[in-house]
């Protein structure tokens, strides 16, 4: 969808609050998988004989990766089958992936399972929103799609205890739990949710761009996870980026003739935009990054159980809600500008208390990081994607969006792969939290360019 608007030819002849539950469902699985299988990871480490980090990356990386390059594609799938029928098949693919990720008999194998589970997520995300606008009428479209945004808040508050409490059961309900959630919304979809038109003239989706952007990602990340084992001046170290940075170009170079590129190269040179995608980059590297390091640092250093780390992270994604909410009369009087700054510096702070004082405890050393941080992501997440997407002219709304979504999962698979890296055989978490302070310096930098008036 390109604006608050329905369909052309849809007019809401269902009820709202059925058809927010069934798209939200989708939405909240997607946002959920990322911190539950976060504070799993060690867990199914241990389970798959003790699987180096570098491997256990990938279990993160690959979801990361195919959902970052399906997304726009997918959305424009939706656009040319229906968003009903697109939203039902994601629901139905990410789904039966949760039990093959659940069955899986090896980290590779689990790696696989998570790739198909990612191109069910690109395919629910973006048609949820069409269809929660054709069901809604115009009056309430804005706090539809307010209440839509504001379940992946709630996902990432509730992720870590709920992923501490599964793991405790046992780590394959970390994935299983989709299943009663999948199927419900399975029965109840096609009773409740609008029928949208396809659009027969939307263009066919880039989908060798989607390839050569996986492919490159997935090659810097090669490279980023394994330079330590393999030596920056190795031939593997040398050719995996080499080959990266190649097809990076090849991307850029499809982006730039596609009628639908998965990247449309001409909104980064939208004033606001492109610094706002830039900073959503790189804030996600350094969030991806401290979250990580925390569940390590708890199950690694201080032995906790995956329960126990659960409820010591939450402090910090319960936070995210409480800012974000409360960004509106601020963000009209400061700006965005302003406030995205003022997040990297808390988040910033908070990764500078880890750094001096973790291991002073709990509740002198990880809270306060965990609650600075959860401020820094609460005034800075949501000010990042308002601003990019606020900068767009009303018909470039939905792809905006996909293109935001997308950049903050290339940023998690980087944040990730730098903290391996960072972290190397000895688990330098000093040097892993310096990594995250520069990524998040380098968020404020470009941060301080999102709002610019125009020249």
């Amino acid at each position: 969808m390109s604006r608050l608007d329905a369909p052309p030819g849809v007019a809401p002849r269902t009820r709202l609050g059925p058809v927010f539950a069934v798209v939200t469902a989708g939405v909240a699985m997607s946002n959920l998988d990322v911190f539950i299988v976060n504070v799993a990871l060690p867990r199914i480490g241990a389970h798959f004989d003790g699987a180096p980090l570098a491997s256990l990356s990938w279990v993160l990386n690959a979801y990361a990766i195919v959902f970052a390059a399906l997304l726009v594609p997918a959305g424009s799938f939706a656009d040319r089958s229906s968003p009903r029928r697109a939203y039902l098949a994601g629901i139905a693919v990410f789904t039966l992936a949760s039990v093959a990720c659940a069955a899986a008999p090896g980290v590779w194998t689990l790696v696989a399972a998570r790739v198909v589970q990612a191109a069910g997520a690109a395919l629910m995300v973006p048609s949820s929103l069409g269809l929660l606008l054709a069901a809604a009428p115009p009056e309430r479209r804005l706090g539809a799609v307010r209440a839509w945004t504001a379940v992946s808040g709630v996902a990432a508050a509730l992720g870590p205890v709920a992923g501490g409490v599964l793991t405790g059961l046992d780590w394959r309900w970390v994935f299983l739990v989709n299943v009663p959630i999948g199927l419900a919304a399975l029965a109840a979809g096609p009773k409740v949710l609008p029928k949208v038109p396809a659009k027969q003239d939307a263009a066919r989706p880039d989908l060798l761009g989607a390839v050569l952007l996986t492919a490159a990602i997935a090659a810097l990340a090669l490279g980023l996870v394994k330079a330590g084992d393999w030596g920056w001046g190795a031939p593997e170290t040398i050719g995996t980026l080499a080959a990266a940075a190649v097809l990076t170009g090849a991307f850029v170079l499809r982006s730039a003739g596609h009628p639908a590129p998965v990247l449309p190269l001409a909104l980064l040179r939208i004033p606001a935009f492109g610094p706002a995608a830039l900073a959503n980059v790189l804030f996600a590297v350094a969030f991806a990054g401290m979250l990580l390091s925390a569940v390590l640092w708890c199950q690694q250093v201080w032995h906790w159980s995956a329960m126990r780390t659960g409820l010591a992270i939450a402090p910090g994604p319960l936070m995210v809600p409480f800012f974000a909410v409360g960004l509106g009369k601020a963000g009209r009087r400061f700006g965005p500008r302003v406030l995205a700054v003022s997040g990297c510096v808390a988040f910033g702070a908070g990764i500078a208390w880890w750094y001096a004082r973790m291991e002073d405890g709990y509740a002198a050393g990880m809270l306060p990081g965990m609650l600075l941080t959860g401020v820094g992501v609460g005034l800075t997440l949501p000010t990042l994607i308002g601003a990019g997407v606020g900068a767009l002219p009303p018909q470039r709304f939905s792809t905006g969006s996909a293109v935001v979504t997308m950049a903050r999962q290339v940023g998690t698979v980087l944040g990730v792969a730098l903290l391996v890296l960072a972290l190397g055989t000895r688990g330098d978490f000093d040097r892993g939290w310096l990594v995250t302070l520069a990524a998040t310096a380098a968020a404020l930098v470009a941060s301080a360019a999102v709002g610019r008036p125009k020249a």
